[in-house]
């Protein structure tokens, strides 16, 4: 399990299109369980889609869960 989930809004481009995944932010879970949402952007229905992250090219695996690491700042 990880500790990190990428964040998405679900935008529906009409009844013959499929639906536009748009990743707007990331979570972090915190080691009471408890989790940080860091959005770049607002869904303008109010809907959020949170999923695990998936490991990009060239980016190291996540961290393993319940460590001492947090969301960063911006």
């Amino acid at each position: 399990m990880s500790n990190r989930k990428d964040v998405f809004t679900i935008i529906d481009k009409g009844e013959n299109a499929k639906p536009f995944w748009l990743k707007i932010g990331a979570a972090f879970e915190n080691k009471d369980h408890s989790w940080n949402v860091v959005l770049d952007a607002l869904p303008v229905d109010g809907r959020l889609h949170i999923r695990d992250a998936e490991a990009r090219e060239g980016e190291p695996d996540p961290p393993p869960a319940h460590n001492d690491r947090r969301a960063p700042r911006r």
